[in-house]
């Protein structure tokens, strides 16, 4: 518990002030073509990075691999301000390619601790306590928009909010080394939550090929592509569009605000001992199934109130509850919406395995692909497409990733058939060797 408190905070400093940042709606600017080229950059690389993330995971360790991950959700923010006195985006583009590399190796670390340290029936309970803590990184960066800019109304964020940004996220790059090696982590019930076999680099090549003729990754491959896509709309078609700067920053208190209030409520019927898993897969399945269309036919009701947009000098306010009240609420439903999906996908990979290694992998497919469809969606904003057809685009992709999410919890088993393979790893490899050994020696003596 403690190592997923831990992680919890490194993602509350690094992708929770991120997440902030590009839920203001084009990184904070008033013209979000900086934004979301640069986020086009960031899920380019993250598509790669993500992938391979597992494998560096695996073999460099988590501490080190998050410290320096960390460092790359500051040097993100730190080019807005660049961004800002000179007019200038190729920074900007550059840092979110960077933020990509550092990006998919740290969700890659945060899933394999939040997935394989639990037992088999907390799983969903640790993944709400991370998404909670996780989260408040969100409710934060909306505060300081909100609270910095509450007199002005420049349609862009100013240096300070960048700045408190850059050093939030350097706090989270040195936090990860407070984690601990897998090897000498322990549950409260005195097991080990070491399950894997010794890496190398030729095992890890072979095990992420392989993945991509594995009949349960290629099965999440819908879901996994449609995890990130709507941010895009949900932050700059309603978001950026509709409301003032600091009317951005109050809502993404309550949209990150709310995630928390889903993921905890899930978490209940996730590990609910009353029903088997596979049960419970079926019913969070339907859960998440209506939430979405309901989300989607309000967004479309929206979109029809306003096909253009607001002008700047119309943008509505907080204060204005005649027009703020109704799209307020719905952005609110889209953060629920979100913890939900994203707390569903982290169980489902959770319920595969507990072997650490793999799960390490599977995450980063996830990510992986997940950073795949985030790229397409940021460069359609990029080139103007219609906010009808990104929406349209949307709706249709989850409808195409519900048969597939379906298969892979029809193949939930009860219980993972690798829960007592216990085999130390890399770093433990030579110590377990010789306690073997030990061991021999005294059966022979005895």
């Amino acid at each position: 518990m403690t190592q997923v408190i831990i992680v919890g905070f490194v993602c509350f400093l690094c992708p929770g002030m991120f997440n902030a940042l590009n839920g203001t709606g084009g990184g904070g600017q008033l013209d979000p073509t900086a934004g979301n080229n640069a986020n086009t950059a960031l899920y380019s690389t993250f598509v790669v990075f993500g992938i391979l993330g597992g494998a560096i995971v695996n073999l460099c360790g988590v501490r080190w691999t998050i410290f320096g991950s960390g460092f790359t959700y500051a040097l993100y923010s730190g080019s807005y301000i660049y961004l800002n006195h000179t007019g200038n985006s190729s920074f900007t583009i550059a840092a979110g390619a960077i933020l990509g590399i550092g990006a998919g190796i740290l969700w890659a670390a945060q899933g394999m601790i939040m997935v394989s340290y639990p037992r088999e029936e907390e799983k969903g309970h640790y993944i709400a306590i991370f998404w909670i803590i996780f989260n408040l990184g969100g409710m934060l960066g909306g505060i300081l928009p909100f609270a910095i800019n509450y007199h002005s109304d420049s349609g862009s964020l100013n240096d300070g909010v960048y700045i408190a940004f850059v050093v939030l996220e350097c706090l989270g790059a040195f936090l990860g080394l407070a984690l601990a090696p897998p090897s000498k982590v322990t549950r409260d019930d005195g097991s080990s939550v070491v399950l894997v076999k010794y890496t190398n680099l030729g095992t890890e090549t072979m095990e992420i090929l392989k993945l991509f003729i594995n009949p349960l990754m290629l099965g999440l491959l819908p879901m996994c592509f449609t995890s990130n896509f709507f941010y895009t709309y949900q932050f700059d078609n309603i978001n950026g569009a509709l409301f003032n700067v600091r009317t951005r920053g109050f809502n993404n208190i309550f949209y990150w605000g709310f995630q928390m209030v889903g993921s905890y409520a899930i978490s209940f019927l996730l590990d609910y001992s009353g029903f088997g898993r596979k049960t419970r897969g079926y019913v969070a399945f339907g859960i998440v199934l209506v939430f979405f269309n309901a989300i989607w036919g309000g967004s479309l009701a929206l979109h029809n109130k306003y096909p253009d947009g607001l002008p700047l000098n119309d943008r509505i306010d907080f204060k204005d509850s005649s027009r703020s009240s109704g799209p307020i609420i719905l952005y609110i439903f889209c953060g629920v919406g979100d913890a939900l999906y994203q707390t569903f996908a982290y169980w489902i990979i959770g319920a595969l395995s507990n072997d650490n290694q793999l799960l390490a992998r599977y995450i980063g497919f996830y990510k992986g692909m997940q950073s795949f469809g985030g790229a397409i969606s940021w460069q359609l904003d990029a080139k103007n497409v219609a906010p009808k057809n990104q929406l349209v685009a949307n709706w249709v992709l989850f409808a195409l990733s519900v048969p597939s999410m379906l298969y892979v919890v029809w193949r939930i088993k009860e219980h993972s058939e690798d829960q007592d393979v216990r085999v130390k790893t890399d770093s433990d490899l030579e110590k377990y060797a010789s306690d073997v050994a030990e061991d021999k020696t005294s059966a022979v003596a005895n």
